[in-house]
């Protein structure tokens, strides 16, 4: 969240001077160079002004940042980025540094952001926003020691902003210090007891610390104030009110008044999101609602094992599983293990206390029932961990998850035929769970030519093996965090091996419920083992983006 760019106003007073004197010749310095000016009217004025070609310099940086205000107050920050680069380029100054700094933060770029935030800084005095803002890039990387730094630095030099007393209670809480949070963000709101997004970030908070009556309480005056939010240039159009209405969702979801939920969802998906956060949690509106509507399909004959408490209500706090072992493919190289992997993991899951949704050879309608129920449950669970063994492909960037049914045709929609991964982690994500996804699989190109023929049976399609995310989902909520393990390393396969389980899943099942074994050393541990077993074919790997220890068998 931003702070207005009126405390930035100061920075820019030699830079508006000069244009000053052209003002009084037209309308259009007016127009362009106030804050208050609706955006299409601002854009449109300093257009003009541009076309004029009487400014040169820093008369000219002038109008190029204050078009780029004008596009930001839009959302369009590609926009944003070409003028304020313009801008520097004629004159650099610690406001348009700030400014595209801020852009690229809010499209999900967070280096770039920080070294713009460092050279704002270099250019003048120490400045509170600017420490604010490249705080605030710091938490979204995960790296909170540095963001607590620029948060108290933010504090020091301007000690009644509430954003940041706001953002550093975030980034406290992402830190496990709920305690700590909620007194950063009370203040927050006693120094501004209008600002929406405070009290959302409050209505988080008591939902981890399992008080949801208040959080309710906090989401729905949350809600209120966003309706009519205070002009503020700096913040994306519509993100204070999606915000409010995706947490206050989550937390009728968890009491069990799904109703409000669905309202809340399906409210959350009106506003146009620009930035990545909003993007993020409209997506988690998207799966939340699509769970909570469409019925489930009928039972589906398939060979399932299910968990027998796989279909009772999880309450507050559980830890939630989905295991899926696909192996009798119709159409495509079966697999003998997946079943046994899945079967393994599940029975490792539950001995640690986990409630586990569970099934095998799955056909796609099948699997979507059981993503659906373990979605609809993990709502209340504090940790969700997902385990699949079978095929798996990357199409364009986005992994697939490949039911028994499958068939590639010529001209057929083949990913609607499969199941969607990052839909998996839209429904997991939010602020108070921790998602640990395994995947013994390959993610590769269905269509691309078998190779390799005659060498062990392997969870490839094609033999091109996995290819790394380019993030843990751009502009997800910094919650708990989430793990992502791979059985092989990117461009590898994943065997299935000759034994009774794969490499991998034989190592997983082995370590899985070692007691007091942090999750990160627990795969390190199954990394070794897969390595040594395969004499290096085959090594495991892991993307995390966890805010500290997480054990899953009891320390």
């Amino acid at each position: 969240m931003r702070r207005s760019l009126l405390l930035l106003l100061p920075l820019l007073a030699a830079l508006i001077a000069p244009a000053a004197s052209a003002q009084s010749r037209s309308q259009l310095g007016p127009l362009c160079t106030t804050e208050t000016t609706p955006a299409d009217q601002m854009i449109a004025a300093c257009t003009k002004i541009i076309a004029l070609k009487v400014f040169s310099g820093g008369q000219l940086a002038t109008i190029y940042f204050w078009r780029a205000v004008g596009w930001n107050k839009k959302g369009d920050y590609a926009h944003v980025i070409a003028d304020a680069t313009e801008a520097i380029r004629l004159q650099p100054s610690q406001a348009v540094y700030n400014l595209r700094g801020s852009a690229y933060y809010d499209k999900g770029e967070d280096d770039i952001a920080i070294a713009d935030f460092n050279d704002a800084l270099k250019l003048g005095p120490p400045s509170a926003t600017i420490y604010h803002n490249r705080g605030n890039a710091y938490r979204s990387k995960g790296d909170y020691a540095h963001a607590l730094g620029d948060y108290d630095q933010a504090i020091k030099l301007s000690p009644r902003e509430a954003y940041s007393w706001q953002n550093r209670g975030i980034t406290k809480a992402a830190q496990g210090d709920l305690d700590g949070a909620l007194s950063d963000i009370n203040e927050a709101i006693r120094l501004n007891p209008s600002l929406a997004s405070a009290m959302t970030n409050r209505s988080v908070i008591w939902r981890a610390k399992g008080n949801i009556e208040r959080a309710i309480a906090d989401g729905s005056e949350a809600v209120r104030l966003a309706q009519n939010p205070p002009a503020n240039v700096m913040t994306p159009p519509g993100s204070v009110v999606i915000a409010a209405l995706v947490h206050r969702a989550l937390a009728y979801e968890a009491k069990g008044e799904l109703d409000a939920a669905k309202s809340d969802y399906a409210a959350a998906l009106k506003p146009t999101a620009s930035d990545s956060g909003s993007k993020a949690n409209q997506a988690t509106a998207k799966v939340r609602l699509s769970l909570l509507s469409e019925p489930a399909p009928p039972p589906q004959r398939t060979d399932t094992q299910i968990s027998p408490s796989s279909t009772a209500a999880a309450p507050i706090g559980q830890r939630m599983a989905l295991v899926i072992g696909n192996g009798a493919y119709a159409h495509v190289q079966a697999l003998p293990n997946p079943p046994r992997d899945a079967r393994a993991i599940a029975k490792s899951l539950r001995d640690i206390g986990f409630t586990v949704v569970e099934g095998t050879d799955l056909d796609r309608a099948a699997m979507q029932a059981k993503t659906r129920d373990f979605l609809r449950e993990a709502a209340r669970a504090q940790v969700a961990v997902v385990f699949y063994a079978g095929h798996g492909v990357q199409i364009d960037g986005r992994n697939y998850l490949v039911p028994t049914d499958i068939a590639f045709g010529s001209g057929s929609n083949v990913t609607s035929a499969m199941v969607d991964m990052d839909q998996i982690l839209a429904g997991l994500d939010d602020q108070v769970r921790t998602n640990i996804l395994i995947l013994d699989a390959c993610r590769n190109n269905p269509f691309a030519p078998p190779e390799g023929a005659g060498t062990a049976a392997s969870r490839s399609l094609s033999g091109s093996g996995l290819a790394a995310p380019s993030s843990l989902g751009t502009g997800a909520t910094s919650g708990a965090g989430t793990l992502i393990a791979f059985a092989t390393a990117p461009g590898k396969v994943a065997l299935d091996g000759d034994g009774e389980n794969s490499p991998f899943s034989a190592a997983l099942s082995r370590h899985i419920g070692t007691p007091g074994l942090e999750v990160q050393q627990m795969l390190t541990r199954v990394r070794a083992e897969v390595v040594a077993g395969t004499k290096n074919r085959q090594v495991p790997w892991s993307n995390s983006s966890l805010l500290g220890e997480v054990y899953l068998a009891t320390k």
